[in-house]
């Protein structure tokens, strides 16, 4: 699906007087689906159509993505993010639902689990996983990750280009999915949307947020009740075979699918791979 046609078919919410854009379709049981930095829920367009003929998916481009509002002024943060997560269920009218994560959602969604351990009005069933940080100490930011970061970050924003998104792909994919030169031009032109660019290095301080945020996030994982299963691409440099073993070693009798050539991007590098194995966990015959 272009992104074009994504855009015209999905609609958009309030959110602090911001415009977040949202995309549902499908019947039957929620999922919830939950995009990484920097790109948006269009990641989810090569799955999306199969997945829809078992749940009612429902996605959305967290604020400062995609196609949704990105204020220059405003405190990005995970647990905002959450609340927006929130609200789009609330608009939805989902009272029971599962999550489908990746990369920053992986983030949003470990907030969100320990929110259903506290207490909540809706009802967290299973989650799955894909490539992403959930061990800060095992994370390994890209370097142009580092300079966002960094007091420059707000220059370094302003100089980010195509190709330096299609050089920093190549590394993250693996060496059998290279994204193509056409995919990246999309990645780009919805990074691009709204001036994109010039909030990059507010959205990436989520990683500090890992950090601070470690006990909570973890702990989540280590005390959740219901059924989690982590999908890594091994090949990625980011959060590959090193989070696996982590994962082992921290999450109570894990449940984990290793794709032994693939990067950063599961749903995008094996999309059918994916499918076969979210369907299989959300179904229940692993849970």
């Amino acid at each position: 699906m272009l992104p074009q046609t994504w855009l015209k078919s999905g609609t958009y919410i309030s959110y602090r007087k911001h415009q977040i854009f949202t995309q549902s379709s499908g019947t039957g049981p929620v999922l919830l689906l939950l995009h990484g930095f920097p790109t948006s829920s269009w990641d989810w367009s090569l799955i999306w159509d199969q997945l829809a003929t078992h749940y009612r998916l429902i996605a959305f481009d967290f604020l400062g993505f995609g196609y949704s509002d990105k204020p220059k002024q405003f405190p990005y943060s995970i647990q905002e993010q959450a609340n927006i997560s929130e609200q789009v269920l609330e608009h939805y009218q989902v009272d029971k639902y599962s999550i489908l994560a990746h990369d920053y959602g992986n983030s949003v969604a470990q907030e969100l689990l320990a929110r259903s351990l506290e207490s909540s009005q809706m009802s967290l069933q299973a989650l799955c996983f894909l490539n992403g940080g959930l061990f800060p100490e095992t994370h390994k930011p890209l370097l142009v990750q580092k300079l966002l970061m960094s007091p420059l970050g707000v220059l370094v924003g302003r100089f980010l280009n195509q190709q330096q998104l299609e050089r920093n792909f190549q590394r993250i994919f693996g060496p059998n999915s290279q994204p193509s030169p056409t995919q990246i031009q999309h990645f780009w032109e919805q990074i691009e949307f709204n001036d994109g660019v010039a909030v990059a290095h507010l959205l990436i301080q989520y990683m500090r947020e890992r950090k601070h945020h470690r006990s909570r996030w973890v702990g989540a994982l280590q005390q959740a009740l219901i059924p989690i299963r982590l999908i890594d691409g091994l090949k990625d440099p980011i959060s590959g075979a090193h989070l696996v073993d982590r994962y082992r070693e921290l999450v109570p009798n894990p449940d984990v699918i290793s794709l032994t050539h693939i990067g950063h991007y599961p749903q995008l590098e094996a999309p059918e791979e994916v499918i076969r194995h979210v369907l299989e966990f959300f179904s229940g015959k692993k849970a």
